[in-house]
């Protein structure tokens, strides 16, 4: 069977929209990285995850034991937040003793802002300053977590790239 003709006006001048695609300019090498590179450039393993249902005190003596500052919350494997230093102080500190055996997902950070290993490096760099993130988990692209970078090693990443 011959397919129908198309009704309505055709226009044999098609151009291809990629044909005057004219790569980014960046100012230096460090802008280059910061836009090309992954996030995976930036070291961000190794990290330590707790079951949502876990207590208050045993999270916060395995950051003190492992001397992190973030831990993110799991459940069935898959982020559901995040507790850091600045929740201790914000939601703990102050009425530790009434609350130290609930659990964790009573003070964390729900539904954290997170970064796909395709993501570049200036991407986070910008979640974590217009969110006021010092923390971001790191996930692949089935949302399994892979890692998680924060400033200590943002600013590792940085002082290689501006020194190579």
């Amino acid at each position: 069977m011959p397919r129908p003709k198309r009704q309505g006006i055709q226009d044999d001048r098609f151009e291809d929209p990629l044909s005057n695609y004219a790569p980014p300019s960046y100012e230096d090498r460090l802008q280059r990285n910061l836009c090309e590179d992954r996030i995976t450039e930036v070291k961000h393993q190794p990290f330590t995850c707790v079951e949502r249902g876990a207590s208050i005190r045993s999270v916060m003596a395995r950051m003190v034991e492992l001397d992190i500052a973030c831990v993110m919350i799991v459940a069935d494997e898959r982020l559901t937040g995040i507790f850091s230093e600045r929740d201790v102080l914000d939601r703990v500190a102050e009425r530790f003793d009434q609350i130290k055996d609930e659990p964790i997902e009573t003070v964390m950070t729900p539904d954290p802002a997170s970064v796909y290993v395709t993501d570049s490096p200036a991407k986070a760099l910008a979640m974590m300053a217009l969110g006021g993130f010092r923390h971001v988990p790191v996930l692949d692209l089935d949302e399994q977590i892979v890692g998680m970078i924060g400033p200590r090693r943002v600013n590792s990443y940085l002082y290689r790239r501006i020194t190579e």
